[in-house]
């Protein structure tokens, strides 16, 4: 769903503690070189197949993701970001 944004080149999705809701959703993406994105475009292109509340809270642009050996994203590691 998220990385079908034609911007888009990578994304992870990680669950964090949240005093209201339990656990909110932040997404974190790579987005094509030179290309800046908006929260706003990136929620309404997921909205097309998601629920308000499957909706990321927050989205973070980042250059690389942390990987593993076998070059999976280390998402502890952004979840402690």
């Amino acid at each position: 769903m998220y990385s079908t944004h034609p911007d888009v080149t990578e994304v992870a999705v990680v669950g964090v503690p949240d005093a209201k809701w339990g656990e909110i959703a932040i997404c974190f993406l790579r987005a094509k070189s030179g290309v800046k994105l908006t929260k706003s475009e990136l929620i309404r292109h997921v909205r097309k197949e998601l629920a308000a509340a499957k909706t990321p809270a927050h989205w973070v642009a980042v250059d690389a993701f942390p990987l593993t050996a076998s070059g999976k994203i280390q998402k502890f590691i952004l979840r402690d970001r």
